[in-house]
C-alpha cells in the first residue's frame, strides 16, 4: 500500500511538471489586417489621361498575409505634397484577380486607375504639377497610409489633328495634317507634332519626325503642313500615326513634356507604280573613218536613287521606235555598231527602276552615216 501510495505521489509530481513546461504565455493581439502601403506607385500621363499603377500590397503591417482587402483612394493635389488623403479623387475596387493571388503568395498583382484631368487645372496651372498617391485600404476602410508620390506636369494638351493622311508619291510617303488652331500662340508651352511609323510586321514603331508647329498656320496658307517620309522601303505595308506635344522649357530647369492623343492609324502599301525621271540631253555622235562606222550616244545620268539603267530606241524616218539594247545601260552612253551608209538614225533613252517602272523617251538626238 505504500508503494502504491508513493507511485501515486510520483505521477502527480511528473504531471505538474509537464503543466508547467506547456504553459502558453500572453495572448497576441489580433491581426488589424492594414495593407502596407505600396512603394512602387508610376504615373504616365497621355492626352488629359493619367494612368497611375502600383502593386497590390501581399503582407499586412504586422507581417501577416493579405486576407481582405477592400477599395484603393486616389489622392491627388496640386502644387503640393500630399500629407493625408482627406478627399480623394476617385475610389479603386480590389483587382478581380487578388482572390487567386492570395493563394500564392510570390505572385504579384498589378494595380491600375486611369484619371482624367479636368482642362480648368491645366489653364490654371499650366506650368504645375498634380501630385499622386494612392492609400490601400482593408474591407473595413482602414489603411497603413499613403504610397511613394509621384509628379505629373499639367502642361494643356491638343487634340489630335484634323485631317491626318499619308499618300504614297514618287518621292515617298507624304505625310499631310491640319495645323493647332491659333490659339495656341497664347499659351506658355511650344507645341511640336510627332510622326511615328510601324511596319506590319517586323521590328516596332520610329519615329520619323517632330516639327514644330507652335506658329504653323501663320506659315501656311492653307492651314497645313506635310512632310516627306523617305527612310522607308518600298513593296511592303505600313502604319503611319501622330500626336501633338506639349512642350515648357524654364530657364534652369529641364525640359517637361506631355505626349497629346494620338490621331487613328493610317495603313499604306508602298507600292513603286512611279517611273525615273526622263533622261535629257541626248546627243549622237557618228565615227567611221577607217574602221567599222558606229554612232555615240551620251545624255544626262538620272539622279534617282532607285536607277537600275537605261534603255536605248532608235528609229528611221517613218519607222516606230524599236529598243536596241540587249540589257539595261548602266551608265549614260551606249554605242550603236549597227548602222549603215546614207541612213539617219534617231535615238530617245529612257530611266528604268529596281522595280521595272520605265520612264517617258527623252526627246530624241539624230545622226546621219555618209
Amino acid at each position: 500500500m505504500r508503494i502504491l501510495r508513493g507511485e501515486l505521489l510520483l505521477s502527480l509530481a511528473a504531471l505538474g511538471w509537464l503543466t508547467g513546461c506547456a504553459s502558453i504565455g500572453a495572448p497576441l493581439p489580433p491581426s488589424l489586417e492594414l495593407p502596407k502601403a505600396p512603394s512602387d506607385l508610376h504615373a504616365a500621363r497621355k492626352g488629359d489621361r493619367v494612368t497611375l499603377t502600383w502593386t497590390i500590397p501581399a503582407r499586412t503591417t504586422d507581417r501577416q498575409r493579405v486576407r481582405y482587402l477592400g477599395k484603393t483612394r486616389i489622392c491627388r493635389s496640386i502644387n503640393a505634397a500630399l500629407k493625408e488623403c482627406e478627399k480623394p479623387v476617385a475610389e479603386a475596387a480590389p483587382p478581380a484577380d487578388f482572390a487567386g493571388a492570395k493563394k500564392s503568395p510570390s505572385q504579384k498583382v498589378t494595380a491600375s486607375y486611369v484619371d482624367s484631368l479636368p482642362s480648368s487645372i491645366e489653364q490654371e496651372h499650366p506650368a504645375g504639377f498634380a501630385t499622386y498617391a494612392v492609400e490601400v485600404l482593408n474591407t473595413a476602410g482602414r489603411g497603413a497610409g499613403l504610397s511613394n508620390q509621384v509628379h505629373v506636369p499639367l502642361i494643356p494638351t491638343l487634340p489630335p489633328p484634323d485631317g491626318f493622311a499619308a499618300e504614297t508619291t514618287y518621292q515617298g510617303v507624304r505625310i499631310t495634317w491640319q495645323c493647332p488652331p491659333r490659339s495656341v500662340r497664347k499659351s506658355a508651352a511650344k507645341y511640336f507634332f510627332r510622326i511615328f511609323r510601324r511596319p506590319e510586321s517586323g521590328p516596332g514603331e520610329t519615329r520619323i519626325a517632330e516639327v514644330d508647329v507652335t506658329a504653323c498656320a501663320e506659315r501656311t496658307a492653307a492651314g497645313a503642313s506635310s512632310i516627306l517620309d523617305q527612310s522607308f522601303e518600298w513593296e511592303k505595308t505600313y502604319f503611319y500615326r501622330g500626336a501633338f506635344v506639349s512642350v515648357i522649357e524654364i530657364a534652369g530647369k529641364p525640359r517637361v513634356e506631355v505626349e497629346c492623343d494620338d490621331t487613328p492609324e493610317v495603313k499604306i502599301f508602298a507600292h513603286d507604280i512611279f517611273p525615273p525621271a526622263v533622261p535629257s540631253g541626248v546627243q549622237a555622235v557618228y565615227s567611221g573613218a577607217g574602221q567599222q562606222p558606229f554612232i555615240d550616244l551620251i545624255w544626262s545620268p538620272v539622279p534617282d536613287p532607285d536607277l537600275d539603267g537605261y534603255n536605248v530606241y532608235r528609229h528611221e524616218e517613218g519607222i516606230a521606235p524599236v529598243k536596241i539594247n540587249a540589257e539595261l545601260v548602266r551608265t549614260p552612253a551606249f554605242r550603236d555598231t549597227h548602222v549603215e551608209p546614207g541612213k539617219t538614225y534617231f535615238y530617245s533613252v529612257t530611266a528604268v527602276d529596281q522595280r521595272g517602272n520605265e520612264s517617258a523617251r527623252s526627246e530624241e538626238g539624230s545622226e546621219s552615216v555618209p
